[in-house]
């Protein structure tokens, strides 16, 4: 048997059922053995980075492990973004480019390069197949790498003579992998004992915890020990329910607002996170003075690796929360269990005041022109269906987007981690692809639409279901805010204007732009008429857009 073959067995062994790529030369024989292929679908991009956009978010929102054929040294270099991202948000994908004839790789042929050196910082292992006896055994690794927590994604370069070579290897299953190792007792009477002794307990909850399907488990130990519970400050999934009493918002980007935010804390329980992303540096620690800090991890790497922790434990994070959620039941005197009620009546107080303080807010906001993001996102969720998948990317408009769409279920929301912007439009086409049954709302800004357009075209060639909300503000809002922010922190005060932050000159025209593309759309400018637009996009199925005229910075 070919490389090739034991490649492509490799895929079916593991159980892939789809290939997110941009085809190339050097691909020709992973295209060529696809005729033969036919349980595995190849998902066409027009850009080698709404590949892996596509294919992160396909793993993030299926569990599983995506795989996306690259193009040699300018398709992997194009793609590098994306597979950031990817990196960030933790999704278990394999990503591979074709190489040219390793035979001539020392006379640096056109398009070569060391791809596995280019992929490597940005992935948890980064090779090449050097002979096809190999093959096996790279690809049996490269599954087992992404799928290993922190899950992730790995590179491998396939030259496109060694997928031609003859091999007596073949492919091999993957077997049952059982990752879930249970919490150490000590450690478990160790955070027990500290969450006696405290009188103030504070959650911050990461996106581990809906990947690993704990959320039922946190929710009990939150509701037992009367705890708050935050998010991430950017956050890809919904790892606690929305509206839940106990449920807060995301935590900001710099360690004296985090301290803050948490002020009050005598101890700060971390689940499941990169504790903490910061985008801008302050002095100090992100907790409060003589705070307790325990965390849980279900990998080593991520435990006490920014901060010190007073309780670290390595486990199946519904093991070690239902495990301490028992422990703390057991040792609990009244006293404690009274005063955790009574933080737990407290919390309920303050989500109906905060609740009511948006709606005030809302209202104000309501007649504005251009419509105002508080009423934008009001009309989005009227407009969209109870069982759809909201993929977005709003960037400055997330925060009333979290406030109009309640998602108390995992499974409902993909969000965009590691910063780069575009991966709205990309991760919709492989939410969509993952989950055929489910409507997709995509809400990105225009600003972040323009790096992965290319979408719409995906979308439309393969018809997926999927509503784009092209929010439209002619601007790089969300740079806007970070100059003042910059600014002020550096004490650069100015009264300049934005430099080459609007996006008015042309304007955008993503009507035309959908059009262009295979995809039907419409322009909408009144408030009154997005909900409606919204629901009738839905109602006619397959691919549409809806171009909306927002506000920009006040």
């Amino acid at each position: 048997m070919r490389g090739r073959t034991v490649f492509m067995d490799s895929l079916v062994a593991h159980g892939v059922r789809h290939i997110f790529g941009n085809p190339g030369t050097t691909e020709s024989p992973l295209l060529d053995a696809l005729l033969d292929y036919p349980s595995i679908e190849y998902v066409v991009a027009l850009h080698e980075g709404m590949a892996v956009g596509a294919a992160s978010y396909y793993a993030r929102s299926t569990g599983r492990t995506a795989v996306v054929s690259l193009h040699v040294a300018p398709g992997l270099g194009n793609g590098i973004g994306m597979i950031y991202n990817a990196l960030k948000a933790n999704a278990p994908v394999v990503v591979t480019a074709g190489q040219q004839d390793s035979r001539m790789l020392r006379r640096e042929p056109i398009l070569s390069h060391d791809l596995a050196a280019m992929a490597a910082p940005v992935t948890k292992w980064s090779t090449e197949v050097h002979i096809a006896d190999e093959m096996d055994e790279v690809m049996r690794r490269a599954f087992k790498i992404a799928n290993d927590p922190p899950w992730g994604p790995v590179f491998v370069s396939l030259p496109i003579d060694v997928m031609e070579q003859e091999t007596a290897h073949g492919a091999r299953a993957p077997g049952r992998m059982y990752r879930s190792a249970q919490p150490d007792p000590h450690g478990i009477a160790d955070a027990c004992a500290l969450l006696e002794a405290c009188a103030s307990p504070v959650v911050v909850v990461g996106d581990e915890v809906a990947r690993t399907g704990a959320t039922s488990d946190l929710v009990r130990l939150a509701e037992r020990i009367g705890a708050p519970v935050w998010f991430e400050g950017i956050r890809g999934h919904a790892s606690f329910p929305s509206g839940h009493p106990h449920a807060r918002s995301s935590v900001p980007l710099d360690a004296a607002a985090i301290r803050k935010t948490l002020a009050g804390a005598d101890l700060v329980l971390l689940v499941g996170g990169a504790f903490f992303e910061e985008v801008w540096f302050t002095e100090g620690s992100p907790f409060p003075d003589g705070a307790r800090v325990v965390q849980i991890e279900s990998a080593a790497r991520p435990l006490a690796f920014n901060h010190a922790v007073d309780v670290g434990i390595v486990a199946d994070l519904s093991a070690a929360l239902r495990a301490l959620d028992i422990a703390v039941a057991a040792a609990a005197g009244e006293p404690w269990r009274a005063a955790a009620a009574a933080r737990c009546a407290k919390l309920a107080e303050q989500k109906a005041a905060e609740a009511a303080a948006y709606a005030a807010r809302r209202e104000r906001a309501w007649a504005r022109r251009p419509t105002s993001m508080p009423r934008v996102m009001a009309e989005l969720r009227k407009g969209t269906p109870a069982n759809a998948l909201v993929v977005e990317e709003s960037i400055t408009a997330s925060v009333d987007f979290a406030a109009a769409f309640g998602f108390d279920e995992p499974d409902q929301f993909l969000g965009a981690r590691g910063g780069g912007i575009g991966q709205g439009l990309a991760g919709a086409i492989g939410a969509s692809v993952g989950n055929p049954e489910r409507p997709v709302l995509c809400v990105s800004g225009d600003g972040s639409a323009m790096y992965s357009i290319q979408a719409l075209w995906s979308a439309a060639h393969h018809r997926l279901p999927i509503v784009f909300a092209i929010l439209v503000n002619r601007e790089y809002r969300i740079l806007k805010h970070n100059l003042d922010t910059y600014r002020q922190r550096f004490d650069a005060q100015s009264d300049k204007p934005y430099p080459k932050m609007d996006l008015g000159g042309p304007a955008l025209g993503f009507v035309e732009l959908a059009a262009g593309m295979g995809v039907p759309g419409v322009r909408v400018s009144d408030p009154d008429q997005v909900a409606a637009a919204v629901s009738q996009a839905f109602a006619a199925g397959g691919p549409r857009l809806v171009e909306i005229e927002i506000e920009g910075k006040r």
